[in-house]
């Protein structure tokens, strides 16, 4: 696979306050986030151009990776490292013929392995299940078995993340039933100190390597 992907993987937060959003992602990437995903369902388009950019120049200056969630021209526009399309989003296949082979393409596969594996055919780099726990974000959405990642990695060659309810407490089990990224949001921007929550998180893979 052309992108090494591994370690925690932050998705922004709803913030009213995109000062204080870009100093928490700031934080996380202090800490050791080499991933970030800007995902923002409420705030104007005008608004979400301004804070992508502002992301895609943070992210640059701590050498890491942004992608953007469901929205490929928003993508384009700001010259982001992939994107993130989930169920009802663009086409896999079509998404993979725009992004070209050297940008990152990650797409939701919830609790369905079936979803997983047409969705590595159509050239997903990482798989995400979940929610692996319950999750504030989506608190209704259905329950990933830990078993997929152990499927996922004896049948598929993607990368595979958990998403949904993650914690420091509950991480560990993830990453070693084969999960090579753990997408936070709570966890990780409510923390008091988000640099060394960061830390923590990007220690549990250390950790589970040696």
């Amino acid at each position: 696979m052309a992108h090494r992907l591994r370690g925690l993987y932050a998705i922004t937060p709803e913030r009213a306050d995109g000062g204080r959003l870009l100093a928490a992602v700031e934080a996380a990437l202090a800490g050791g986030c080499h991933l970030v995903q800007f995902r923002d369902k409420v705030s104007a388009m005008p608004e979400r151009v301004a804070r992508a950019r502002a992301l895609r120049a943070l992210t640059r200056r701590y050498g890491a990776r942004l992608l953007i969630n469901d929205d490929l021209a928003l993508a384009a526009l700001v010259d982001a490292d992939g994107v993130h399309l989930g169920r009802d989003d663009s086409c896999l296949a079509a998404a993979r013929a725009m992004l070209g082979p050297d940008r990152i393409l990650g797409a939701s596969c919830y609790a369905d392995f079936a979803a997983a594996e047409r969705a590595a055919a159509a050239g997903a780099d990482y798989l995400a299940f979940g929610a692996v726990h319950p999750s504030p974000t989506k608190p209704h959405a259905p329950l990933a078995a830990v078993d997929l990642f152990f499927q996922a990695k004896t049948a598929l060659t993607a990368t595979t993340c958990a998403i949904g309810g993650i914690t420091l407490a509950n991480a560990p089990p993830l990453i070693a039933a084969g999960a090579d990224l753990l997408a936070v949001i709570s966890d990780l921007f409510d923390a008091p100190d988000i640099a060394a929550r960061a830390a923590a998180y990007q220690r549990l893979f250390e950790e589970h390597s040696t």
